[in-house]
């Protein structure tokens, strides 16, 4: 190689390290920007701070000699290990046998095991927080500190609807978490699980919050994560990585019995709510205002001239019940409760249920294309009881042909007597269903109330109403069967 090239060589070797040096002052700042980006949490810190707070319980029942096995709620129709919400139901309806004596002859009246969980200490007095599923049914409850001391819990109150329990465990400055705040957890956040997982007890699991207020509970909007939880995890702590609680570990989606990548807790603001009442009185004191429910679908919120699907509608009023002396009806549509948005129909029995019975609440109803405004005094939810499947005067009457009207429905006017029974003030029985209503599932007995937002007064208006219909756009018709009313989306017979 000659001179010439040489030199050229060496001129651009200093151009380019000239370049590259005056680079130099902004790379410490990208490459800082991208560790930020990949680098992953150090949980150290937290789980050493929060660990010495998460017990390990098991509970223990006493042996008979009987061997019947307890009353038991079935799974649903048709739900088998292979249903999404199969987990959901064993956990929270498990099936009960009663205790025998062990084959190294337990008498009766000795303690066999009957579960195992987790929970965490809520105050430095021994108040301690755990799923109800966990110390349901036990006769005796032992609380295993991190430092190996086990002591005896005393159950304090139990709720199983949100399915949160508290326990109280005797001794003073014992460690406790931080309670959070769950309405400021932020989707994508990392959180930390601390448990014991069949049983190893101070487990250690981490992940991020996959989605917020997940239905798969009546009163309860959980939490969804990818944090690993199995079988001996519930009643333990879900932390952000300030340390402080935002969540009960609670249950899992799983066709295996163990984790898939989904798990759900109780959303600590309400978990705290339950516990406060029952460390006040023992129990959970529910506001009700007696209606049946449902969604509020693309399909029906269109023809009744609602903006989007949201809100509860209402399937039926119970007699004489607060709803009732409120004045809602069956059909109407609530969309704000106390001043809040009810966006999902769930989101109504969370609101009414914590709100103080006695309450006097405003209540927004969408009826018939208007908005109305009522009052609604707020009651005391009474135990379970079994709905009636009674039909209350709906039987139907002899079938006669159907009219000779778009949608296939031939119907009569309700006597007085029977308005009277059913608390109507207008409405058609429905004598014959085909074609059309017959396939939207309007059968015989039913009771139409109102069509495309229209009060049904009589079977001459309702035949006046069915001649004017677009036979190019479906009908929506509110239809009551038994207690219940719904919304009916029929499609008329073309020309």
């Amino acid at each position: 190689m000659g001179e010439y090239p040489m030199k050229r060589i060496l001129v651009a070797w200093v151009i380019a390290v000239s370049g590259l040096a005056a680079l130099l002052p902004a790379m410490p700042v990208a490459a800082q920007s991208r560790a930020a980006a990949v680098a992953l949490p150090d949980f150290a810190d937290l789980v050493e701070k929060a660990g010495p707070a998460v017990v390990n319980i098991r509970t223990t029942e006493r042996a008979r000699t009987d061997r019947a096995q307890a009353p038991q709620i079935p799974l649903p129709e048709g739900m088998d290990e292979n249903d999404p919400f199969y987990e959901f139901f064993r956990r929270f309806f498990p099936p009960r046998q009663s205790p025998s004596p062990s084959p190294r002859g337990r008498s009766p009246g000795d303690e066999v095991p009957r579960g195992v969980g987790s929970g965490f200490l809520i105050s430095n007095d021994g108040y301690l927080l755990t799923n109800h599923h966990v110390v349901d049914g036990a006769d005796q409850i032992y609380v295993t500190l991190t430092d190996k001391r086990e002591l005896k819990g005393r159950l304090i109150g139990s709720d199983r609807r949100t399915d949160v329990a508290l326990v109280k465990i005797e001794g003073k400055d014992f460690p406790r978490l931080a309670i959070g705040d769950s309405q400021k957890l932020r989707v994508g956040e990392w959180v930390v699980a601390i448990g014991s997982p069949f049983g190893l007890d101070s487990t250690v699991t981490a992940g991020i919050v996959s989605a917020k207020s997940r239905d798969t509970g009546d009163y309860l909007p959980f939490i969804q994560t990818d944090v690993a939880v199995n079988p001996g995890n519930s009643g333990g702590p879900l932390l952000n990585m300030a340390g402080e609680v935002i969540g009960i570990n609670s249950q899992i989606y799983s066709r295996t019995g163990g984790f898939m990548g989904i798990s759900f807790a109780i959303p600590i603001d309400e978990a705290m709510r339950v516990a406060d009442q029952l460390r006040a009185s023992g129990r959970v004191i529910r506001g009700r205002i007696g209606v049946g429910i449902a969604e509020v679908t693309r399909d029906i919120a269109g023809p009744l001239g609602l903006p989007n699907a949201s809100g509860a509608l209402v399937r039926s009023v119970e007699s004489g019940g607060p709803a009732e002396r409120a004045g809602l009806e069956a059909g109407d549509i609530i969309q704000r409760f106390d001043g809040k948005p009810i966006d999902r129909a769930s989101d109504l029995p969370r609101l009414v249920g914590g709100t103080k019975p006695g309450t006097s609440v405003p209540i927004q109803v969408w009826r018939r294309g208007e908005r109305k405004d009522l009052s609604i005094t707020v009651a005391e939810m009474e135990p379970e009881r079994t709905a009636s499947s009674g039909s209350r005067g709906t039987e139907p009457t002899p079938a006669a042909p159907a009219a000779s009207n778009p949608l296939g429905l031939a119907v009569t006017d309700l006597t007085a007597e029977r308005r009277q029974q059913l608390r109507l003030r207008s409405g058609v029985l429905v004598e014959a269903a085909e074609g059309p209503a017959a396939r939207a599932g309007i059968r015989q007995g039913d009771i139409v109330l109102v069509m495309n937002n229209q009060e049904v007064t009589s079977a001459k208006q309702f035949a006046e109403l069915s001649s004017k219909l677009d036979r190019s756009r479906a009908a929506t018709l509110l239809v009551r069967r038994g207690d219940n009313a719904q919304f009916v989306i029929v499609r008329p017979e073309a020309r």
